[in-house]
């Protein structure tokens, strides 16, 4: 069992944009390479883009040629107005300050980077709670058809009107018909109370604790059975019991889960709702290793059969580490879930030695570059300084030990660790020779 305790002791990082040089030097370490479907992004004390090249494991990093940086007096505060189509019926004059928030935490070039942790989890709250907010004057828990691909667009050019990137529809993987009921047989808001205990699903949903959440599951066990409860409208009811659920009825439970959300976003006010939609998002953020893992035959042939030459093995592993860092930001027990991951799959290599503690591997070490920024378990939001720029909260319990995975040490969940970290360990000989030139700005 993990002994491990996050969140004491954090730091804020901060993102600048206007810089008027490029650190030619940092390039090639800074290279970050979220997914396959993203492009690449650089990110530095220095510069930051949507312009630079894509990078594999196998690549070799190609020419470029910079474009010419904003100046560095300029703000980050230079809002335009929308375009929008009129045909919109959404409430953003009421939902500003959500708008603002959202904006925020998917801020231009970071967006990609913030993805999964921030910025999608925003996101997809704010179209609930828009689409929630509305239906207290419409008396419907979605949008129509027809109007959900001008309300999709509205919200986009409001976002990128104070700052927000181009591209989050792709970046978050949403669509028009995430405005809709989809696959919902209900979304009358009389019809959904007939059929729902909807004072038990407010009492259960109303305050959450995002710790307690995530292990108790009251408010998503509430959400589920109202969601399978409006699914059973259209279903044979005993089709949606047992563990054979065809894959339709569980896409139908799904959609009827955000119809249960925008209700429970109606009656709370947008902050509230907003806090608690992220809560209940964090719970499934904090369960998947977001990394992708390239082809570690490398790590396999230095490393594999027992390790007759320890600085080759490390070599190639603290190699196949730096590639994992030009992907995303993860949170702390994101690092963990992707410790276990990877060393799995380097198990099945035949790599039988802890590598991990052989070559000082720490959790940081599976977070965007090596400056070491692991965003906080809990939910947060990124935050503007109109002369600086966007920072966030990075936790400073950073230098852990990635811990090899074996049969006695595998977590089932975050519910069965108990976290406990020295506050301020100090990082080893070997491990101080690793730090990247290329470090966000600090506050």
């Amino acid at each position: 069992m993990y002994d491990l305790d996050f969140g004491t002791f954090t730091k804020r990082w901060i993102l600048t944009m206007a810089y008027p040089a490029w650190d030619s030097a940092c390039f090639h370490e800074c290279l970050s390479d979220p997914q396959a479907h993203h492009k690449g992004y650089m990110l530095t004390g220095r510069v930051t883009g949507d312009f630079v090249p894509k990078i594999t494991p196998t690549a070799s990093p190609q020419p470029f040629l910079p474009l010419l940086a904003p100046s560095p007096l300029s703000t980050f505060t230079n809002s335009t107005s929308p375009k929008l189509s009129g045909l919109c019926m959404l409430n953003f004059t009421a939902a500003q300050s959500l708008i603002s928030i959202t904006s925020v935490d998917c801020w231009a070039e970071f967006a990609p980077l913030l993805a999964n942790v921030i910025c999608c989890p925003q996101l997809h709250a704010t179209l609930v709670i828009l689409v929630g907010q509305l239906s207290k004057e419409t008396g419907v828990l979605a949008l129509n058809r027809t109007l959900a691909k001008p309300c999709l667009s509205d919200i986009e050019q409001v976002l990128a009107g104070q700052g927000a990137g181009d591209g989050l529809n792709q970046i978050c993987s949403i669509h028009s018909s995430n405005l809709t009921e989809a696959s919902c047989p209900v979304k009358d808001v009389d019809e959904f109370e007939n059929m729902v205990n909807s004072s038990e699903l407010l009492a259960s949903c109303e305050k959450i604790d995002p710790v307690k959440e995530c292990c108790d599951q009251v408010c998503q066990g509430a959400i589920s059975d109202a969601a399978t409860r409006l699914a059973l409208k259209a279903s044979d009811p005993l089709s949606m019991d047992g563990p054979h659920v065809l894959p339709q009825h569980t896409t139908r439970i799904n959609d009827c889960k955000t119809v249960v959300l925008r209700w429970l976003a109606s009656k709370l006010d947008p902050y509230h709702a907003k806090e608690v939609l992220r809560g209940l998002t964090n719970c499934n953020v904090n369960k998947v290793c977001p990394l992708v893992f390239p082809n570690m035959k490398h790590v396999a042939n230095s490393c594999g059969n027992g390790i007759s030459d320890q600085t080759a093995c490390c070599d190639a592993m603290n190699s196949y580490v730096s590639h994992l860092q030009k992907q995303t930001l993860i949170t702390n027990l994101q690092a963990l879930d992707c410790a276990t991951s990877l060393g799995l799959k380097l198990q099945k290599y035949n790599i039988t030695k802890d590598v991990y503690s052989l070559c000082h591997i720490s959790l940081k070490d599976f977070s965007l570059q090596e400056s070491g920024c692991l965003l906080p378990s809990l939910p947060s939001d990124a935050t503007l300084d109109k002369f600086s720029g966007i920072s966030f909260i990075c936790d400073l319990n950073d230098n852990i030990p990635a811990q090899w995975p074996s049969l006695s040490l595998l977590p089932a969940s975050s519910c069965n660790k108990t976290i406990r970290i020295p506050a301020l360990p100090a990082a080893t000989n070997a491990q101080s020779g690793r730090k990247s030139p290329c470090l966000l700005k600090r506050l």
